[in-house]
């Protein structure tokens, strides 16, 4: 069983962000220091929040970062040139030593695309032309491609990563979208805000399709967002972070998706992590019973005082993650492909 962190580099237009960089890679050390295996950066432009850009922070949290797994959770890739990604990546593989996973999603907020030039109905081939180009280039062997968004002829990489190739994992939100995760070989990330069933009902069918399309299901990475708060009773957990957590979630509203707002009591009740530590061990071994075995929690939000998350983190590694950590399973190798 493995456990990470997703961190919420987002912040208020009238937020200090000089203040705020110095105060994450002090948490990244914290997340480090209590023996989680992972942390990862989210990805937007645009954003009607002051947002760090993935790659360049986590370039900036690398020493910070221990032995964990650094990554994207996800990165907007039809948004990018492959290229680009394929030489970000491997630099950022190089310099953390091989520790580097790139977790790619299609996106979903208009003025992005909008943005960029980009027709939004081309997201999901362009994400899957992006990770074949990319991947190609990370056998150090010129590339010639020719597919319907890029085209290059015997490119080849200045910077090779470590790992070959770094993991990729896939996030995606609708069945159809699962399944190509599971075509493609890729491990899927599933959401924060999904609920129990739907996850788990999900995870089948992604590992179903997995094994159709001729990939073995065993000994992979099977991670699953989730946002996490402990105290000594669910309501006092609860009320510890629901404020942020409904103003971070009452972000998404002008991007279309209002029901985040609407159905907040709905995700408390069946998508957050929140409450004791024996409950919320009991929903990750509910989880992993179902076969999760990364589990990636968020314990910050917008306005949250990073001594609450990091009150959380501690309640986490003392009182829930020993119970795992002492079982005699080990963690399941990372697939890449």
């Amino acid at each position: 069983m493995r456990f990470g962190i997703l961190l919420d580099h987002q912040y208020a237009k009238e937020d200090d962000v000089a203040q705020r960089v110095p105060e994450l890679v002090s948490f990244v050390e914290t997340i480090r220091d209590l023996g989680f295996d992972s942390v990862f950066g989210i990805h937007h432009y645009l954003s009607s929040l002051r947002t760090l850009q993935p790659l360049s922070m986590l370039a900036r949290l690398v020493d910070a970062s221990g032995s964990m797994q650094i990554g994207t959770g996800i990165l907007i890739l039809p948004l990018l040139q492959p290229v680009h990604v394929a030489e970000e990546v491997a630099t950022l593989d190089q310099l953390s030593g091989g520790r580097f996973v790139l977790g790619v999603g299609a996106g979903y907020r208009d003025e992005e695309f909008a943005a960029f030039g980009i027709a939004k109905d081309e997201r999901f081939r362009r994400m899957v032309e992006s990770l074949d180009v990319i991947t190609q280039l990370w056998s150090g062997e010129p590339v010639t491609h020719d597919g319907e968004f890029f085209h290059l002829d015997r490119a080849e990489l200045s910077m090779l990563p470590v790992q070959q190739p770094p993991p990729i994992w896939m996030g995606a939100n609708s069945p159809f979208g699962i399944k190509r995760a599971a075509r493609l070989g890729y491990p899927w990330i599933a959401s924060g805000n999904v609920k129990r069933n739907w996850a788990v009902g999900n995870l089948g069918l992604y590992r179903e399709e997995l094994v159709a399309a001729g990939h073995a299901d065993e000994d992979r990475v099977y991670p699953i967002h989730r946002d996490l708060s402990l105290a000594d009773s669910r309501e006092e957990a609860i009320e510890l972070v629901e404020q942020y957590v409904r103003r971070s979630y009452g972000e998404y509203a002008p991007y279309g998706l209002d029901y985040f707002e609407t159905m907040f009591e709905e995700f408390k009740e069946k998508s957050f992590f929140f409450g004791t530590p024996d409950e919320v061990a009991a929903k990750i071994d509910d989880f992993a019973a179902a076969g999760f075995n990364h589990f990636v929690f968020r314990v910050q939000w917008l306005g949250c005082p990073i001594d609450v998350s990091r009150s959380i983190l501690e309640r986490f590694a003392h009182d829930v993650m020993p119970r795992f950590r002492d079982r005699a399973s080990v963690a399941p190798a990372v697939a890449t492909a």
